[in-house]
Formats: structure tokens, C-alpha cells, sequence
């Protein structure tokens, strides 16, 4: 069974003050904290590509993990819809060849937001299982620091800049239980690009999160044959502070077990659910996780993680 064996990341050390750019627009302690949740956002150098901070967690990962050798990795998927330059050719192919991993990779980017992970994991987990391969990184990196208006209060303060990277294989401690996935494409026009500039309808967002993802979480226990006494931790996708005390006032049962951690990262897109598992699943005696992943689409995404 494949499941998840490591994750290791990349959060630029330089970044953006947001206590410096609330006072650009009038807001304080309180709204920066409780409702944006980050005080510092990192950001990528301004030479730095999408496919440079996926290399940099990819070889982190090597790093921490020595035997896990470059020339055993079957798979590589980038989830981003930020890639390099104009995003062609694909990111993963890009990324493969700075990494140095053999050309027998099979290697594809997942054009999704929020939402990526959750999908990520269970595509490569099909695609190794169909394919009989051993080991495949899913890699994470939506650098929203190129399509954010820095003059825009809605998205300026919210975004930061990061990369995972999740190894996928044969043996692993973690493996993936059951999952639900949904879209609504009604409300693309809630988060979008034009013209190179992101948009956010912050309000719809808001609400879409805070009413869907209690009751697909609770849809997924149901289907599971799980209560949330079975569950140890809610790892949720860190859109913001409001968001995830939103979700868990919501969820009604055992608040407490949402975990939010973004003072130092923002909200990563893609990258804000494999960080908070890096962080805090590994050295834990947790024993089963849910996680949920939503946004850009409207698309969302939750499972349930489980130790073997």
C-alpha cells in the first residue's frame, strides 16, 4: 500500500512585515492576528521560480531522508497554477531536470489551488498503484507573491510563499484512509486571474468555506464509521484565521482539535496542509488525522490520514 513516507519543505527566509503593511491600511494587532492569522509572510527573491523553491524542498527532503536515493524515484507531481515562467512546458518536467532525477520519471504538474494536496496525494497514490512504482514525491508550490496586487488589502496581507515536498511509497507509517472530494465551478469568478492580477471576493470565500467544510468533514466521518472522538487532529487548509476558527466553531464538535499554525507563513495554498502535517503529525502520538483542502475552483477535498 502506498502511502505517505516523509515531508520536508521550503519557506523563504526573506519576506513581508504585516504588522508594517496593516499599518498601510489601517489595520491593527487584532484584525492582523485574529483575523488574517500571520505576522510575517515569506517571499520568494525576485530571481527565484516556481521550480526553484520545489528544488529546494525536493533536496531538503534528500536531505533528512539519506536513504531515499535520486535515482529510485519513479514519479514527480507538481501541484501548482504558478508555474514557471508562462507554465509551459510543465513545471514537474523543469524540476526534473535541475533535480538531476533519471529520465524514466514519470512527471506531470496538477493545476490545482487550495484544494492541491488533498488531491495531490490520492492522484499519486492511484497513479503508483496502477503503474507498480515504489516511490513518488508530490510536490507542492503556488507562489502567490507573482499574481498579488500589493496594493490590494483583500490579498496582500494573506499570501505567503512556500514549497513541500511529500514522499509517497511502499512501508510508510501514515496511509490514506478514506476521502470525499467536490466542485462547483459556479463560483470561479470568487477567485480568479486577470490580466496577470489575482482576485478574491473575500466575503464569498468566506462563507463557502465556513458553511462547506464543517459538513463535508462531518460527511466523511459518516462514511468512515468514525465519530470525532476517533479523530486526533483537523488539519485544515490555513486560509486565513477567521476561516479555520470559522470552520471549527461550525463543526460544532471538539474545536479544540483544529490545529492553526500560519503566524509565520500565511496562508500557502497548496502548501499550508502538507506544512502544518510536516510540523506536527510526524513526532506526535497521533493516531488519525482529517484534513480538508478548499478553495480556487470552487474546489474542496478532505480525507482521513491514519498510523499503520
Amino acid at each position: 500500500m502506498i502511502g505517505i513516507k516523509s515531508i520536508a519543505s521550503y519557506v523563504p527566509a526573506a519576506g513581508v512585515d504585516n504588522y508594517v503593511q496593516g499599518a498601510k491600511f489601517a489595520k491593527d494587532e487584532d484584525f492582523i492576528l485574529g483575523k488574517i492569522g500571520s505576522a510575517f509572510l515569506p517571499r520568494k527573491d525576485a530571481d527565484q521560480e516556481t521550480s526553484d523553491l520545489c528544488v529546494e524542498a525536493v533536496n531538503a527532503l534528500f536531505a533528512s531522508n539519506p536513504q531515499l536515493d535520486r535515482a529510485s524515484i519513479d514519479a514527480l507531481i507538481v501541484v501548482t497554477q504558478n508555474g514557471d515562467e508562462e507554465g509551459l512546458p510543465h513545471t514537474a518536467a523543469i524540476v526534473q531536470d535541475k533535480l538531476g532525477l533519471p529520465t524514466h520519471v514519470a512527471a506531470f504538474d496538477i493545476s490545482l489551488g487550495c484544494s492541491g494536496y488533498v488531491y495531490g496525494i490520492y492522484a499519486m497514490k492511484g497513479f503508483m498503484e496502477a503503474a507498480g512504482l515504489k516511490n513518488g514525491l508530490l510536490v507542492t508550490a503556488d507562489p502567490y507573491s507573482k499574481i498579488v496586487d500589493p496594493e490590494d488589502r483583500n490579498t496582500t496581507m494573506l499570501f505567503g510563499d512556500a514549497a513541500t515536498v511529500t514522499w509517497m511509497g511502499e512501508g510508510a507509517e501514515w496511509q490514506l484512509g478514506k476521502a470525499r472530494f467536490g466542485t462547483d465551478g459556479s463560483g470561479a469568478p470568487h477567485l480568479k486571474v486577470t490580466n496577470g492580477v489575482f482576485f478574491m471576493n473575500g466575503r464569498q470565500v468566506f462563507n463557502f468555506a465556513s458553511l462547506k467544510v464543517p459538513a463535508h468533514l462531518h460527511q466523511l466521518l459518516d462514511e468512515s464509521g468514525l465519530s470525532s472522538d476517533d479523530i486526533d487532529a483537523y488539519c485544515i487548509h490555513q486560509g486565513s484565521a477567521a476561516i479555520v476558527d470559522a470552520v471549527a466553531r461550525r463543526f460544532e464538535e471538539h474545536p479544540e482539535k483544529f490545529i492553526k499554525d500560519m503566524v509565520e507563513t500565511g496562508n500557502t495554498v497548496s502548501s499550508s496542509i502538507p506544512l502544518l502535517l510536516e510540523k506536527h503529525m510526524f513526532d506526535a502520538s497521533w493516531k488519525r488525522v482529517a484534513i480538508s483542502g478548499f478553495g480556487v475552483g470552487l474546489s474542496w477535498g478532505s480525507a482521513i490520514l491514519q498510523r499503520d
